[in-house]
């Protein structure tokens, strides 16, 4: 059993360095092609820091577990709803935290509406093929609107030419993200068996869990340095991505199945902390207080889900 843990941290570990490689390179080369600061983060970086997940769910649909991909996105966002903000909120050196930035005020619509989406269409326990279309169409609508909103006056930045160290890390990275999330899935499956529970379950808590360490650490050092909301920001788009582009990309590859064990806790779950978090954040801040009952809703979400209370 200390094998199968050693080899899916190592494997999550590889897949999660690559990705950052990954989506760092990606950024430096958009800027040299002349893109907008702004196209650079909703595009670039919005869909680097997701890449885990996303590739991660392809790899289960492909091998045929593709229950893990619900459970992954359920965990992901309730990991990033209520433990990142949470903890975001409590450490930050502003307080309360206040989201006065207008791409903000399009995440929380688009936030809600995604939760959603999402619930409607794991509902029945199974997410077909058109359904995912319809929610890479939904995402489709969500990046045209923030780069309608969001870009306005903002030129392209000057061209500078690519370095060739940024394509070979694209390419070397890229090569991590495969090997990385295949070795994940693999373990995952064999950690599931080890311990006797549902593959759902160990993605909806361990797997969720490892793929938002990295925001974690990063929304603790922003909210010590007052940049808390800039955080918020990158989780609430971090939540549509994958409610919206690695269900919709797994259904669009393959049947994405939901499983009892999801269906009956974990989505309402999902989707109603996310109207929590939409209604409570009206007055455009989050108070340490706040934070707090996030994070002892993330405990009850782990304990309830597991199976240990």
């Amino acid at each position: 059993m200390l094998l199968l843990f050693l080899t899916f941290f190592g494997s999550l570990a590889l897949l999660l360095v690559s990705a950052r490689l990954f989506t760092g390179a990606a950024e430096r080369i958009g800027l040299a092609l002349g893109l907008s600061s702004f196209m650079v983060g909703v595009i670039i970086v919005g869909v680097g820091t997701s890449l885990p997940e996303l590739i991660t769910g392809l790899f289960s649909v492909s091998q045929g577990v593709s229950q893990i991909v619900s459970g992954n996105v359920l965990g992901a966002n309730v990991s990033n709803l209520l433990l990142i903000l949470g903890v975001s909120t409590v450490f930050s050196v502003l307080r309360p935290v206040y989201l006065g930035e207008a791409y903000i005020a399009i995440d929380l619509h688009f936030l809600v509406g995604s939760a959603f989406v999402l619930g409607v269409v794991m509902f029945d326990g199974v997410v077909g093929r058109v359904e995912g279309l319809c929610l890479l169409a939904v995402y489709g609508v969500y990046v045209a609107y923030l780069l309608k909103e969001g870009s306005s006056g903002q030129k392209g930045e000057t061209r500078t030419s690519i370095a060739p160290r940024d394509l070979l890390l694209v390419a070397l990275s890229a090569v991590g993200i495969y090997f990385g999330a295949e070795w994940t899935v693999n373990s995952l499956q064999g950690l599931a068996m080890g311990l006797g529970v549902p593959t759902a379950i160990v993605a909806v808590t361990i797997l969720a869990l490892g793929t938002t360490l990295p925001e974690l650490v990063v929304s603790i050092g922003a909210a010590r340095q007052g940049k808390a909301s800039l955080a918020v920001g990158n989780i609430l788009g971090s939540c549509i991505f994958n409610a919206l582009v690695v269900v919709g990309a797994g259904a669009v590859y393959g049947t994405v199945k939901v499983t009892p064990e999801l269906t009956g806790f974990a989505l309402p779950f999902a989707v109603g902390a996310s109207l929590l978090f939409y209604l409570l954040v009206q007055d455009r801040r989050i108070s340490s207080w706040e934070g707090m009952l996030f994070l002892v809703m993330y405990g009850l979400f782990v304990l309830k889900v597991s199976g240990l209370a």
